[in-house]
């Protein structure tokens, strides 16, 4: 049995085996990655649990909007080498909100940092957002810092940027993730076969606000949205 989390490690653990099962505790988008045929039926030795929820990225977009006043422009970090990674769902959810998406910055190693910073600062965005990766969450001491000298209000895809200080967080809960995946291993070793068991999509979802950050920031949060946070730091 193998596990793991991530597009890019799943990947590499599909192409080393076609016949250990793997299971998936996160992923973007299993089917346009070739992790697995379809969501209901992955026929093959692979499944899991997907990161991508209907309409997340508009949520965390609205989310954002909620928090600052005025918001219109707003920068992009992600990384274009995780073929995990779907820009169109972002660029619905801004057209949907009217929001305009500029500049996006690809970061695919780490030399790729000092320039997507300065891209980004020149261009004096209202916010920025941060998509779900793992190498982009490996560095999260540096976007975080960055967002913070540049008084960027921020929208990140993990728990963990808001815990290295970043303003806020929406997405699937890990442990729930977690949680669902083990029940997937247990199945299997009892003898259920992963091209059996359905890929599932994310059912709990988390919103995390860090109060500091947001007054360092001078921002306001909206109380509608502190009374929903399913965490608050202080």
């Amino acid at each position: 049995m193998i596990v793991t989390a991530g597009t890019p490690g799943t990947l590499a653990a599909k192409r080393a085996t076609d016949t250990i099962p793997i299971v998936f505790a996160s992923s973007g988008n299993p089917i346009n990655t070739g992790l697995v045929s379809s969501l209901a039926q992955p026929g093959g030795n692979v499944t899991g649990f997907t990161i991508s929820g209907p309409e997340l990225e508009g949520r965390r977009l609205q989310l954002l909007r909620d928090t600052v006043s005025g918001l219109t422009d707003l920068a992009v970090l992600w990384n274009s080498a995780n073929p995990g990674v779907d820009f169109l769902p972002l660029q619905a959810g801004a057209n949907a909100l009217a929001l305009k998406l500029g500049p996006a910055t690809d970061v695919r190693q780490i030399d790729d940092f000092g320039e997507a910073f300065s891209t980004i600062a020149a261009a004096k965005p209202h916010a920025m957002i941060v998509l779900a990766d793992r190498f982009l969450l490996a560095h999260r001491t540096e976007i975080v810092n960055f967002a913070s000298v540049n008084r960027l209000p921020t929208m990140y895809a993990y728990r963990a940027y808001v815990a290295a200080g970043g303003l806020m967080s929406y997405a699937p809960s890990d442990v729930d993730q977690f949680r669902h995946t083990a029940e997937y291993v247990d199945k299997i070793l009892k003898g259920a076969k992963p091209a059996e068991l359905p890929v599932q999509e994310p059912t709990k979802f988390e919103l995390v606000i860090n109060l500091k950050t947001a007054k360092a920031l001078a921002l306001t949060i909206p109380q509608a949205l502190l009374s929903t946070a399913d965490e608050v730091i202080e």
